[in-house]
């Protein structure tokens, strides 16, 4: 892969993968923001929790997609906070307010896809491109050479 895009993954790959795992680790601690504000009371309706329990569900799954993102699972954890991204932008419009920040997280799932893209650029080109491909045997796969 070019150097110049080898750069770009990297970078993406650490942002992506840092930014939603303390984020989620914030929504134990609330200290950028009062995360359970931006949840639509709708959502509540369904669930059997309070606002700041759900608000800790959800950082723990930020906290799994930014692992993801960060270990060997890149390409699946970029995937998954891409449409878990649009998933807070729609949540954020529904409420009629944050536009700003629903954009934003448009504009972030957008990179989060282009992070899995490149990633499976990047798979493809760091496979051995020189491996046999498999072929079964002539006699079948059970045969026995006594």
């Amino acid at each position: 892969m070019d150097r110049r895009l080898t750069s770009i993954w990297w970078t993406l790959k650490i942002a992506l993968g840092a930014v939603p795992f303390l984020a989620g680790l914030d929504k134990f601690f609330n200290l950028l923001t009062n995360w359970p504000d931006y949840l639509n009371p709708v959502a509540l309706q369904f669930v059997p929790v309070d606002a700041q329990v759900f608000m800790q569900v959800v950082g723990v799954v930020e906290m799994i997609v930014g692992l993801a993102i960060l270990t060997r699972f890149t390409r699946l954890g970029s995937y998954l906070a891409a449409c878990w991204l649009v998933a807070i932008a729609v949540n954020l419009v529904s409420m009629g307010k944050f536009y700003d920040i629903a954009v934003r997280d448009v504009l972030l799932a957008v990179s989060a896809f282009s992070l899995a893209r490149l990633t499976a650029v990047r798979q493809t080109e760091l496979a051995p491109s020189d491996a046999r491909e498999w072929t079964p045997a002539p006699q079948g796969i059970l045969s026995l050479n006594l």
